[in-house]
């Protein structure tokens, strides 16, 4: 099988170029001189303000939904297995559905998507409340999981498209800026959902914190919906047969960041699992969403430098370093019995994510095409999903049989078997020299209209 690129790439070099070096040659459309570098110009992008508030307020739900999941199944059933089972299910729908609703987005338009997708969602998750409060069984809870993961909202891939066509152009010096602030926003999610949720879950009632996520879901999904001026154009086909476009997947540079996002959906569900275990280890429940909210806070605070900083190393050697230091932070971890290390370690996790997860998304802007970019970043995040999804799943059994310090072995492992695959892989993460068709590249070809 060939494995050159379907789409003709837009005009990028065989690695895309590096913060210092797009300022230098490149003026993108909208004044980006004028703008200026960083995030001060990245949010005097005409029409920013627009999406990036409502896309904040309806992304917060998604950071709330495993940790809900897991505490309310958890106390319904009383095995962290289950409860982990229940979360692995949710997320493992989420990754198989999420591309296709991306490619949906890319075809019909974000909006015509995500109004019935988010009114699906909040009923689904209600009615894992409901069969949950009134003593269902447990193999019911995690039959109903399913289609609440199946519907999640994806609305992070839809604000990075939206800045993708607010730039237009992937060569843009703000185009990693942009993937950078999309990280910290994603992560401030990731440090206030928690908390929250835990805090709903253990103070109000188990149920609350799900109830709270269908309630935020619904109303922020409407409130972004109803931004139609940022929304990217839909891309029909001509015929308008499903055959006419090709999925992002067979992209082999998104093959290969998807394997290094399952990895880092490992450290995400070892993380939520294990920590939750620990908390109920030292009779300290409500330290869960606090512990958790320390390693998003280590993700956050990366990312917000990460993208301050003009790199001139390429993406790729700034991928595989940053995902070296990740594994080796995760290391550790298991070997961590006390409150005091547990309250650190996983915030230096947490500062090698955002690297990651920033490179691979700017990577994804110069490599594919406006047509199919809101589904390629969603098979991104789908690949977290159903690596969380795995890690719940492993890690919740080794809690359960063995203690929060089995259950920290799963983020290890699940870096090292990524990074062992991505070294593998990392030929194909550079497009092919011009005319060439490497095995396992993607030929570069002359830049044309991808639209």
């Amino acid at each position: 099988m060939s494995t050159s690129s379907p789409y003709p790439l837009p005009g990028s070099p065989s690695e895309a170029p590096s913060h210092a070096t797009a300022q230098a040659t490149t003026g993108a459309p909208g004044g980006e001189e004028a703008r200026g570098p960083g995030y001060l110009g990245l949010l005097r992008t005409p029409g920013a303000w627009a999406f990036v508030l409502p896309g904040f307020a309806a992304r917060q739900p998604f950071a709330m939904l495993t940790i809900s999941m897991v505490l309310l199944v958890r106390h319904a059933t009383g095995s962290y297995g289950m409860a982990g089972a229940a979360a692995a299910l949710t997320g493992a729908a989420s990754a198989l559905c999420a591309p296709q609703g991306g490619r949906l987005a890319d075809r019909y338009g974000q909006r015509a998507v995500l109004l019935p997708g988010v009114a699906l969602h909040a009923l689904c998750v209600l009615a894992v409340v409901v069969l949950a409060v009134s003593g269902a069984p447990g193999w019911v809870l995690l039959v109903t999981a399913m289609p609440a993961g199946a519907t999640v909202p994806q609305i992070g891939p839809m604000v990075r498209s939206r800045w993708s066509v607010a730039l237009d152009d992937p060569a843009s010096a703000l185009m990693q800026t942009a993937a950078a602030f999309e990280s910290v926003t994603d992560e401030l999610t990731f440090v206030v959902g928690p908390v929250i949720a835990t805090a709903l879950c253990t103070s109000v009632h188990p149920a609350a914190g799900l109830v709270a996520e269908a309630a935020l879901t619904l109303l922020g999904g409407v409130l972004f919906a109803a931004q139609r001026r940022s929304e990217p154009p839909a891309h029909r086909s001509p015929t308008g047969g499903a055959g006419q476009h090709t999925s992002a997947l067979s992209l082999s540079a998104v093959r290969a960041l998807a394997i290094a996002f399952l990895g880092v959906g490992a450290v995400f569900g070892g993380m939520q699992v294990s920590l939750a275990a620990f908390t109920q280890e030292i009779d300290r429940p409500g330290l869960n969403g606090v512990l958790y909210g320390v390693f998003a806070a280590g993700n956050m605070l990366s990312g917000a430098v990460y993208g301050a900083v003009s790199w001139r190393h390429a993406p790729r050697t700034r991928l595989l370093a940053a995902y070296v230091g990740l594994t080796a932070a995760c290391a550790p971890l298991w070997a961590a019995h006390s409150l005091a290390l547990l309250s650190v370690l996983p915030l230096i996790a947490g500062l090698f994510i955002a690297p990651t997860i920033v490179t691979a998304y700017s990577m994804v802007d110069a490599l594919v095409p406006r047509s199919a970019r809101t589904e390629a970043f969603t098979w991104l995040t789908g690949a977290v999903a159903f690596g969380q999804a795995i890690a719940v799943t492993v890690a919740g059994l080794l809690a359960d049989a063995r203690g929060s310090a089995a259950g920290f072995a799963v983020p290890l492992t699940g870096t090292a078997l990524a990074l062992a695959v991505l070294v593998g892989l990392r030929d194909h993460l550079t497009p092919a020299p011009a005319g060439a068709q490497a095995a396992g590249g993607i030929d570069h070809r002359p830049p044309v209209s991808v639209d």
